[in-house]
């Protein structure tokens, strides 16, 4: 009886030497830094924050690209909490469809599903993002998911095929449940964004943006004459 134990044994120990180990979990990949150098070619993007910054230094980052049926979103921002993009009609808060990366209090990013209800996001159980990814390194919440450009006609989730303002916004979040975004008025689209069409823009945040209004020129103008007229 001890004898065919012995005999299981050394068996078992010949395998592990002749190359058959005992199957361990596959690695799991390591999430693929956003390029940059696509955007406006063969993605659009939108930056906000400091000229001339990239994914991982802007204050907000959002690239999208069509592939298939389907739009890859691509959301970094600087913070610890969250980052979302809306989709909505009139550059407003309400009635909005958006989608948001979550780092939760286990370290992870979970891409959730919101419509707001005026100023208040409210989570949808149908999500339809799919092929979902995201991390959390260097103070910085950054995700990759697809979505579907076009579903069933549904209030809480609008079709991509569509043009829509896109409002952008990030935020601390409290035992992985979003609160309030970083600032008061966060930034939009200028225009109606298409997916059809990629292009790379870039807004200034508050700290960079300069005075460019004619009023503002004007002033400036106005300022310089008076100040060199004064000089004896």
């Amino acid at each position: 009886y001890c004898f065919l134990f012995l005999v299981f044994d050394l068996v078992m120990i010949y395998s592990d030497c002749a190359g058959y180990p005992f199957p361990t979990a596959p690695p799991v990949d390591p999430f693929a830094k956003i390029r940059v150098d696509d955007c406006g070619k063969t993605k659009g993007c939108f930056r906000y924050g400091k000229p001339g910054c990239n994914a991982e230094t802007c204050d907000y980052f959002l690239s999208y690209r069509r592939i298939g049926a389907d739009v890859e979103f691509e959301l970094s921002a600087d913070t610890d909490g969250w980052v979302a993009v809306g989709f909505s009609s009139d550059k407003k808060m309400g009635g909005d469809d958006v989608m948001a990366c979550v780092h939760d209090d286990n370290g992870r990013v979970r891409i959730q599903h919101f419509y707001n209800v005026g100023q208040w996001a409210k989570e949808i159980q149908r999500n339809p993002a799919r092929d979902e990814e995201g991390v959390f390194e260097n103070n910085r919440v950054t995700c990759r998911f697809k979505r579907p450009v076009y579903v069933p006609r549904e209030e809480t989730i609008v079709d991509l095929h569509l043009s829509w303002y896109y409002l952008f916004a990030w935020g601390p979040a409290i035992q992985g449940s979003i609160t309030r975004h970083d600032i008061d008025s966060p930034p939009v689209s200028e225009r109606v964004v298409s997916i059809y069409k990629y292009e790379d823009i870039f807004m200034p945040s508050a700290a960079y943006q300069t005075f460019s209004s004619p009023f503002c020129l004007l002033l400036i103008v106005a300022l310089t004459f008076y100040l060199l007229m004064g000089t004896p």
